[in-house]
């Protein structure tokens, strides 16, 4: 009987019209379940050629703000150069805790038992990661050439992602650059410039008495013109982003200690 009742349905529905609204819902129904399946399946396959891209994307940008990387080369094998550690911010010590490899200092900043939410937050971040990956760059001898240490902060419309790389000696800046940002095109988005991105190249985070004093402002301060980025033109909140960002993760409650123990040649 239920058998005779079902054909009836699926009899009474296939005769329908193709304009009837019980059709229409199923063909709906249908196609969104169907294109639903095909997305599902295109984003699990696709997630470990995402992975490597991410992973790939993250090598070059630290490989080109060291200053080492050549078009058409090899970024994974060039990138072996470095020597990736987890930082731990709270004792200023490398922690064998985590690989570094694969550690993600953003994602810990989530977890509230691997971060800390910020009281004075310059930078707009909410929560600090305790724990952040840098990558040790040495030379042949075995002697630190330089570090680069990862940043972000909230400029004008987005966050910023991206490296700094800082000489041996925990005070000279070789370059800043941005991987990830939102800014508007023309103006904000002028980090991406190479020209502006040259201007950081030889600047000195902190003054001869140790005090932080590196500055991205429209005027030189009068720490001097050593410590001094000029501003975006008309981006006065992006540079402004810039500027607390930078001087957030080079202070006491970002990379300080760590810098000044470079200083001292503990690294």
């Amino acid at each position: 009987m239920a058998d005779t009742q079902s054909k009836g349905l699926i009899g009474r529905f296939l005769a329908a019209s193709p304009d009837s609204v019980g059709k229409t819902v199923f063909i709906a129904v249908a196609v969104c379940l169907v294109a639903s399946m095909i997305v599902s399946t295109a984003a699990v396959s696709l997630r470990p050629v995402q992975e490597t891209n991410k992973k790939r994307d993250k090598q070059l940008n630290v490989l080109q703000v060291a200053g080492l990387y050549e078009p058409g080369q090899n970024v994974a094998e060039a990138f072996a150069a470095f020597e990736p550690q987890v930082l731990d911010l709270e004792t200023n010590t490398f922690t064998d805790q985590f690989d570094a490899a694969t550690f993600d200092g953003l994602a810990a900043a989530q977890d509230p038992e691997l971060s800390r939410e910020l009281e004075n937050d310059p930078a707009g971040i909410g929560r600090q990661s305790r724990y952040k990956t840098v990558y040790l760059l040495r030379e042949e001898d075995g002697d630190l050439d330089k570090v680069i240490l990862p940043v972000h902060g909230y400029g004008l419309w987005s966050t910023l992602y991206g490296f700094i790389a800082v000489e041996e000696n925990g005070n000279d800046i070789f370059g800043l650059q941005f991987y990830q940002h939102g800014e508007t095109p023309g103006l904000g988005a002028e980090v991406d410039n190479p020209r502006w991105k040259a201007l950081w190249h030889g600047k000195e985070l902190r003054d001869e008495d140790g005090d932080l004093e590196i500055t991205v402002s429209k005027t030189v301060p009068a720490a001097g013109p050593e410590h001094h980025i000029d501003a975006l033109a008309g981006a006065t909140l992006t540079s402004v982003g810039v500027d607390n960002l930078v001087r957030f993760w080079m202070g006491e409650e970002g990379y300080g200690p760590f810098l000044k123990s470079l200083q001292a040649g503990e690294f």
